[in-house]
């Protein structure tokens, strides 16, 4: 949909089962005699439930595509769904607008369908759009609770980012109250009791626990997420480069090895005729090639090719750095500079110990 995959999770079909037991009593009240079909109206509206909830998402998705952010998947589960968006908002003000659309998009869809209540006859079909009234304006208030992972905790998170100039403390300061939020959903069937004298039931509890489960775990995450995206700018790829020789690709292993002894390099890039880069020698391969076979063996026989995504800037830090190496995971990157020549070998376990460091002090 609009070039972003859509899932919908196993889970999905579960809280669609469930609406549709749910909602029978309710149908056969309002169209007797359906029988079976009872069920099948249930079903439909479920459905109908989680398009507007597909809508909500797709707003997301949209307007993080509009300023450049990638999108990679919408998931569809029994909570709702989520929009996986690669990056984060380069502003304070994309952050918000990104965060907000979504809620604003269900109670606009909450409001058009009271608006339509004017004119549904009764029936399946009134009772579907009051269903699709209250689900909507539910969830497009509860969404603006500020606190994450609701999408009202970014929104809060852009105005803390806004008044500090650190979007990290906007992290923290939205994940704490995301706590505050988990347990407040917890206690609800208590408060619930005590304030409105509703005696909760077994369900009551069972999806509380679930709800603050879920707004505590995403709020911890994106603790831990704040944490290590404040250590990502010392991250830079330059420092960490191995030494590294460049020979054509039909050099045999021995001159290669020799090559790469004389320069004290930590690795060998092969190049082509035209003089592209093609490969990077496994240092694997290597060791697994006895020494009587190297003179006779080109060095393009025991290389990985360089396949997009495995050569990288020589500049590229923070970030970048980490989003590229999980596009393609790789023990070994290319780094060149931006005319093109090459810079150096840069080793994913030195990326690893660099950032573990930086974790330590």
């Amino acid at each position: 949909m609009g070039g972003i995959d859509v899932y919908v999770r196993a889970s999905w079909l579960l809280i669609a089962l469930l609406i549709a037991v749910m909602l029978a009593p309710q149908v056969e009240q309002v169209e007797p005699g359906l029988g079976v079909l009872k069920y099948v109206a249930g079903l439909a509206f479920a459905v109908l439930l989680y398009l507007s909830v597909l809508l909500h998402e797709m707003s997301h998705a949209l307007v993080a595509k509009h300023f450049g952010l990638p999108v990679r998947s919408i998931s569809l589960h029994f909570l709702g769904g989520m929009t996986e968006i690669e990056g984060e908002a380069g502003t304070p003000g994309q952050e918000f607008k990104i965060a907000v659309v979504g809620p604003l998009t269900s109670l606009a869809v909450g409001l058009a369908a009271v608006a339509a209540l004017q004119v549904v006859p009764d029936g399946l079909t009134r009772m579907a759009v009051e269903g699709l009234a209250y689900a909507n304006l539910v969830v497009g208030i509860l969404n603006l609770v500020p606190g994450l992972p609701l999408d009202g905790g970014r929104v809060l998170r852009a105005v803390v980012w806004r008044l500090a100039g650190n979007m990290h403390r906007g992290t923290m300061v939205a994940a704490w109250t995301g706590r505050v939020v988990a347990v407040a959903a917890l206690l609800w069937p208590v408060v619930a009791q005590v304030v409105f004298d509703v005696r909760p039931q077994l369900f009551d509890f069972v999806l509380a626990a679930i709800v603050a489960g879920f707004l505590w775990s995403g709020a911890t995450s994106s603790m831990i997420s704040a944490r290590i995206r404040r250590r990502l700018p010392s991250l830079k790829a330059r420092p960490l480069a191995r030494r590294v020789v460049v020979v054509p690709e039909e050099t045999p292993v021995s001159e290669a090895v020799r090559r790469a002894q004389d320069a004290q390099a930590g690795g060998i890039v092969l190049h082509a005729p035209d003089g592209a880069l093609v490969g990077i020698v496994s240092e694997a391969a290597l060791l697994a090639t006895p020494e009587d076979r190297r003179p006779w063996m080109p060095a393009s026989a025991i290389a990985r090719t360089l396949s997009e995504g495995l050569v990288l800037p020589a500049e590229i830090a923070g970030e970048d750095l980490v989003r590229a190496l999980g596009h393609t995971p790789a023990s070994e990157y290319v780094l060149v500079e931006p005319d093109g020549a090459v810079y150096g070998l840069l080793s994913t376990a030195d990326v690893d110990a660099a950032f573990e460091a930086g974790a330590r002090r």
